[in-house]
């Protein structure tokens, strides 16, 4: 699916959160958002997944290409898991699927096709209370990968994990990305996962967020590994892009607290 977003501004009351956002999302294409706190890009992401209205400007999905058997074309996956206590691994997957047509043995394929592809098959049936953060976020992806989504919605899915599950499920998301060609929107205020993930990066400007560069990656998503020297250069030229926009944000914070 192609989406274009076409000159989105947003606002809060009286506070001007984006303005003027204008770009493209091509299919099998990962984009990710990154900036200073406040730039609005949850925002953003809200907007492109229909959660939110714009104050003026539109999302408009230029085709209506879908993958074979897509269930819901935009879907979310969050940083804070949001898994039910009191359902397995597979009921939690389960739950996006009971309010479609589907019989009983076409959710159970697709519960063990989304387990297997996230290295979840032994712990189907699991209670969220004896996996790791790691394992809760991979629930949380096998969740929205079961409904064979269009364009996947990212919002710092790493960001409340440790260091070390961080760069495993970097390993896994940057696999998964290369072996199905999914189009996903990845938010995140880290540029090593951006750099690592991304085809191009959206670089906003702190409030009111707009556009100060879209950074392409021409480096195959499965040719890059930890270190690769020409994503370090990547890295450093987009911290360059956003140093001066991160340092004036954080004074405006300490202003404001």
């Amino acid at each position: 699916m192609r989406l274009h977003i076409k000159n989105v501004s947003h606002s809060y009351d009286q506070v001007e959160a984006l303005r003027d956002i204008d770009f493209g999302i091509e299919p099998g294409e990962v984009v990710a958002l990154i900036g200073p706190s406040g730039c609005g890009k949850s925002t953003l992401l809200s907007i492109i997944g229909g959660l939110l209205k714009p104050t003026s400007g539109e999302v408009l999905m230029c085709d209506q290409a879908k993958p074979e058997g897509c269930l819901n074309p935009l879907t979310y996956v969050f940083q804070d898991f949001a898994l039910l206590p009191w359902r397995t691994v597979a009921g939690n997957i389960s739950l996006v699927l009971e309010d479609h047509a589907l019989s009983k043995s076409e959710r159970d394929d697709r519960i063990a096709e989304v387990l297997a592809q996230t290295n979840l098959s032994d712990f189907a049936d699991a209670y969220p209370k004896q996996l790791s953060g790691g394992m809760k976020q991979r629930v949380g992806i096998a969740r929205a990968l079961a409904v064979r989504p269009a364009v996947l919605l990212m919002d710092e899915p790493l960001s409340a994990l440790d260091a070390q599950t961080r760069i495993l499920l970097l390993e896994e998301f940057s696999d998964l990305f290369a072996r199905t060609g999914m189009t996903a929107v990845y938010v995140t205020h880290n540029l090593n996962e951006a750099v690592r993930l991304a085809h191009k990066v959206v670089a906003l400007r702190r409030r009111p967020g707009t556009i100060k560069e879209i950074h392409d990656i021409d480096v195959p998503i499965k040719d890059r590994h930890e270190g690769m020297p020409e994503l370090i250069a990547h890295e450093q030229a987009l911290w360059a892009l956003i140093r001066d926009e991160a340092i004036a944000a954080d004074k405006e914070l300490d202003h404001v607290a």
